[in-house]
C-alpha cells in the first residue's frame, strides 16, 4: 500500500485527482495557467461546483467550470469534468461514460477521471484517455475496501509537456486526514480540495486563504 502523503509530495503536478476509501472521498484540482488557478470550490444543494475566484480573469470556462460532485439517490458521483452531469442523467456509470471521451485540449488530451460511490460501500472508478487517436475507456469496480485503505487515480503521472496521462490501475493508498492531504499538495500548483469523511464535507481553497 502506497503512502498517499509521500505520493503527493513527490509529484508536483498530478493534475486533478480522486481518492476513494471506505469512509471518505477526496477530490482535488491543480493548475499551471492563470485560468486554471483562478478557481474555487463552492457548495451546492447536491454537491459542489467550480467557480471563478475573479470573474474578470476568466477566459475559457469550457473545461474548468463544472460540477465535480453530485449526490444522487444511493450514490455519490465525483469527476473532473462535466461528465458528472452525464452520469447523473443516465443513471448508469458505465453506459454514461461510453458516450464521453478525453478532453479536447491537444496536445495533452487530458483524461476524464470519474468515480461513483454507492451507499453499500462499493464503488467504481474510470478513466477515459487518448490512445493512438482513439479513446481508451478503462473501468475498475470495487466491492468496498478495508478501513484506512483507498484507491487513487489522477489525470497525469506528473508534470511535462505534453502532460503524461495516468497509466495503470488506480493506486492502492492509505487514507490520511483532509488537512494532511491539502498540505501535501504542491504549494504552487494546488487550487482546491473537496473532502467527504463519513458525510462531513470540507472545502479547501487556496484563493480563499486555506
Amino acid at each position: 500500500m502506497t503512502n498517499f502523503i509521500e505520493l503527493l509530495k513527490n509529484n508536483p503536478y498530478p493534475g486533478r485527482g480522486i481518492a476513494v476509501g471506505k469512509d471518505r472521498v477526496y477530490y482535488f484540482i491543480m493548475g499551471r495557467s492563470e485560468n486554471s488557478r483562478n478557481r474555487i470550490f463552492a457548495l451546492t444543494d447536491d454537491g459542489i461546483r467550480t467557480e471563478a475566484h475573479d470573474p474578470a480573469k476568466l477566459k475559457d470556462p469550457s473545461l474548468i467550470i463544472y460540477h465535480p460532485v453530485r449526490k444522487i439517490d444511493g450514490a455519490l458521483i465525483v469527476t473532473n469534468g462535466d461528465q458528472t452531469d452525464t452520469i447523473r442523467d443516465h443513471g448508469d456509470f458505465r453506459k454514461a461514460l461510453m458516450t464521453r471521451e478525453y478532453e479536447p485540449d491537444e496536445p495533452n488530451w487530458t483524461p476524464r477521471i470519474s468515480a461513483m460511490c454507492y451507499d453499500n460501500g462499493s464503488f467504481e472508478i474510470s478513466i477515459l484517455k487518448h490512445l493512438d487517436g482513439r479513446c481508451l475507456r478503462e473501468f475498475f469496480c470495487y466491492e468496498g475496501c478495508e478501513e484506512g485503505k483507498g484507491y487513487f487515480i489522477s489525470t497525469y503521472q506528473g508534470d511535462g509537456n505534453p502532460l503524461p496521462s495516468f497509466a495503470g490501475e488506480p493506486i492502492e493508498i492509505d487514507m490520511p486526514e483532509p488537512e494532511a492531504v491539502w498540505n501535501a499538495l504542491n504549494a504552487d500548483n494546488k487550487v482546491s480540495l473537496y473532502t467527504n469523511v463519513r458525510g462531513e464535507v470540507k472545502l479547501f481553497n487556496k484563493n480563499l486563504g486555506d
